[in-house]
């Protein structure tokens, strides 16, 4: 089965940029992709300084969702939103003022891989940061999903009008371009003591991808528990195996079992019980049904909000984003009509991160002839 690759670089224009991101993506480039996947043959995706986040998010959708093993390579700086104070990776145009809107959070990068089998995902991560989010990340591991393998280096802020380079990325790249690529661990601790001196104030990412593992320093990581019942043979891994089997009726199936057993144990506003119905809705998205997809990501939102849940809160506009991104896939104009209203209103409330995402709601409408007898306000 052949692997996918995803190679990302970025970091803002200008003097907000703290480190040459890109400059690594031609060593990278110039290896095998059988080499950087790890496969016998791999599809290799790369993005050199992007423009919007949502490139970045339908890029690693994409790679999530593709058969086999999948290895990204991330290269870049990590900046704080200054509503939340979470951390972003900084694209092209991101500024200290607009990281909440022109960065990529952080966070997505969990919620797009948490399907993924575990063992079945790697990732390779060239971080630099700012002083705040240097300071940030003393006290917070940067989660990058339960199950995923992560090893890389955080790297503290460079010296004032100094750019840095990707140079544990770097020696990453080098050490591939023997043409043998060694267990990712091995890797790591290759391109670690490449570094020398350099890497000695940087905190080091080794999490193997075991259950709890996030991707702080030395595996240190946030353990997510009240998965519901089985969780001594992890759930997600037979949901894969069946999603992957074409058993889409059987995965939703084991999933409304643990969805139930966690409304039953945590209540239906638990994060434990809406764990499961995003699980449901991404089942939904894999299995061709854009209806019942969206219809559960508008009850995740909707949950969250009735817990009270900010509207700008990273999961409540996730929810909206994915609601939103299902009711365009809908062509039936009937639930269309019914799911789009309920967007709409949803919409007036969280407008997300892209500009005019109500107004492209309300002219989807007026094609579906609802706006004259039901009108909307924002």
């Amino acid at each position: 089965m052949p692997g996918t690759v995803l190679l990302l670089a970025a970091a803002p224009v200008g003097k907000g940029r703290l480190v040459d991101a890109a400059s690594v993506l031609p060593v990278l480039a110039a290896v095998e992709p059988s080499v950087l996947s790890g496969a016998d043959t791999a599809n290799v995706v790369e993005l050199a300084d992007p423009l919007e986040p949502q490139a970045v998010l339908t890029r690693l959708r994409a790679a999530a969702t593709a058969p086999g093993p999948l290895t990204v390579f991330v290269a870049g700086q990590l900046q704080l939103d200054r509503k939340q104070r979470l951390p972003h990776l900084a694209l092209a145009r991101t500024t200290p003022a607009t990281v909440r809107y022109t960065a990529f959070p952080w966070a997505w990068v969990r919620e797009e891989l948490r399907l993924r089998a575990p063992g079945t995902t790697s990732l390779l991560l060239d971080l630099h940061t700012d002083a705040e989010t240097w300071q940030w990340l003393r006290e917070h591991p940067l989660d990058s999903g339960r199950t995923n393998a992560v090893y890389g280096r955080v790297a503290p802020p460079p010296a004032r009008r100094v750019v840095a380079v990707p140079s544990y990325m770097k020696a990453v790249a080098t050490i591939l371009r023997s043409g043998w690529r060694p267990p990712v661990e091995q890797l790591h601790r290759q391109a670690v003591e490449r570094l020398g001196a350099e890497g000695y104030a940087d905190v080091l990412l080794a999490s193997p991808g075991s259950v709890g593992g996030g991707a702080g320093p030395e595996s240190a990581g946030r353990r997510e528990g009240g998965r519901g019942p089985g969780d001594a043979v992890d759930p997600h891994v037979a949901l894969t195996a069946a999603v992957q089997a074409g058993r889409h009726a059987d995965a939703d199936a084991l999933a409304a079992e643990h969805e139930r057993a966690a409304v039953r144990a945590h209540g239906r506003g638990s994060e434990e019980a809406l764990h499961w119905t995003e699980v449901r809705a991404d089942l939904a998205m894999l299995a061709g049904d854009p209806v019942r997809s969206c219809q559960a990501w508008l009850a995740v939102a909707g949950a969250r909000l009735a817990a009270g849940q900010a509207p700008g809160a990273v999961a409540v506009e996730a929810a909206v984003d994915r609601a939103h991104h299902q009711w365009g896939q809908i062509h039936d104009p009937v639930p269309a009509r019914e799911l789009g209203l309920a967007l709409a209103e949803l919409r007036g409330r969280v407008p997300g991160r892209r500009k005019g995402a109500l107004d492209h709601v309300r002219q989807q409408l007026e094609q579906l002839g609802q706006l004259e007898s039901q009108p909307l306000t924002s």
